[in-house]
């Protein structure tokens, strides 16, 4: 077990291992498709935060970039207590997940070497449903090294570490890449093209920014359109992932309406309240976020300084904060987190530490609910296709142009304010 360092004063809970709702999943392939899922953050989609973006409804959860040399000398230990598996290097752990998360998980690699990145994907295999390549991170700690950005001026390299941890991991790990827009589309498209023929990914995620581009400037959403089309030309099966701006399941909707893309990715606004993942208004982030949070934290033994910077992000949008709540309220939790150097540092402001494993418990029991209704659905639709192959609705006579360019104005028609919204 990899302990806390000087996380809290308080006395540990008592050594038994909690019982969890969520049934037991067997190996599957992630589905790519028709969701809204969390970006990988480098220090923002850690362990809590992806199990409670997962208790509100993200359908897949992407972990923090892992450079491939930092997690291939890690050791693999198991918390009993918790559940939560580490992968540690000299008591200080560099990758963390759970088991209740694994088949929405998917491990994102940083690396510019077909061997390593093998390695790196052979070493958390176990523990994960998904490997991805990490071809977007701009930021110099990434690109110097030849990873991240910099892989979309070296295809064949990024193509070659495709295959190769295609090769390491089992046929049920899935693979995908990340990329980012160059700045001529031409040249976006010939690498997609590339990356597609590899016949090493399942899923596609683009960053509709380019590597010079600021996140202040808006997403070129709109480029993504031909990214598609081109995918599915060359591959139908391919799931395509839009990330950029999303701050919700309503924009998602617009965005796949104009783009045809398979899923959205949420980062930004995720990091700001990770209740965005589902339907209706958000969670405030005072009364629910940041007790649920912290407790969380404390519990799977989330190191302080990560879980401070997580709690520093939250907050509430206008529409669902509490009737009077203050920015004198907001601004003394800053100053109480600012000064904290423990979880015993917020446990007063927050009502109390503990109760991490009711959080987690309701986790679960949230995944638990998920599969049980995913399950209904499949059981359904196998009926469906057995009744429709018993009794085949009549053969249709052909349409006219003019009822062909009819339901085309329709679907036009109500897409339009979609698009317009995006």
């Amino acid at each position: 077990m990899i302990r806390r360092a000087s996380s809290s004063s308080s006395p540990a809970p008592p050594a038994k291992r909690i019982k969890l709702d969520a049934p037991l999943v067997s190996p599957r392939p992630l589905n790519y498709k028709d969701g809204v899922v969390l970006a990988p953050m480098v220090r923002s989609s850690t362990l809590p935060s992806r199990l409670l973006a997962l208790k509100y409804g993200a359908d897949l959860v992407w972990g923090p970039e892992t450079v491939d040399k930092a997690i291939i000398g890690c050791e693999r230990a198991v918390d009993e207590r918790t559940g939560v598996v580490s992968y540690h290097r000299g008591g200080n752990p560099i990758f963390t997940c759970h088991p209740i998360e694994k088949p929405y998980l998917v491990y994102q690699i940083g690396s510019s070497t077909p061997e390593l990145a093998a390695q790196a994907a052979s070493k958390v295999s176990q523990d994960v449903s998904g490997i991805d390549l990490n071809c977007g991170c701009p930021k110099p700690f990434s690109t110097l090294g030849g990873m991240g950005a910099a892989l979309l001026s070296t295809p064949d390299l990024l193509c070659d570490i495709l295959k190769a941890i295609r090769r390491a991991v089992p046929p049920e790990v899935s693979v995908s890449v990340k990329i980012r827009l160059l700045p001529k589309e031409e040249d976006t498209l010939s690498l997609v093209r590339k990356i597609v023929e590899t016949r090493a990914v399942r899923c596609l995620t683009v960053h509709c920014r380019t590597r010079n581009m600021r996140m202040t400037e808006k997403a070129q959403v709109e480029r993504l359109t031909s990214i598609v089309k081109l995918c599915r030309e060359l591959d139908p099966n391919l799931a395509v992932i839009q990330n950029g701006d999303c701050t919700g399941r309503d924009v998602a909707k617009n965005v796949r309406a104009l783009t045809g893309c398979d899923s959205v990715m949420i980062a930004t606004a995720a990091e700001s309240n990770l209740s965005c993942f589902r339907e209706g208004p958000m969670a405030d982030a005072a009364s629910e976020l940041i007790p649920s949070y912290a407790r969380l934290a404390y519990f799977l033994n989330n190191g302080w300084g990560n879980s401070k910077h997580c709690l520093s992000q939250l907050k509430s949008p206008p529409s669902v904060a509490p009737a009077g709540a203050s920015k004198s309220a907001k601004r003394q939790f800053r100053e109480v987190l600012s000064k904290a150097k423990t979880y015993d540092g917020i446990s007063e402001h927050i009502g109390g530490i503990d109760g991490g494993e009711e959080v987690l418990a309701s986790v679960s029991s949230a995944l638990a609910t998920r599969e049980r209704q995913l399950s209904e659905v499949h059981s359904e639709e196998i009926l469906s296709t057995a009744t429709d192959a018993e009794h085949p609705e009549p053969e249709r006579p052909p349409r006219s142009p003019r009822n062909v360019a009819h339901d085309l104005f329709e679907v036009e028609g109500a897409i339009a304010p979609a698009l317009l919204a995006v």
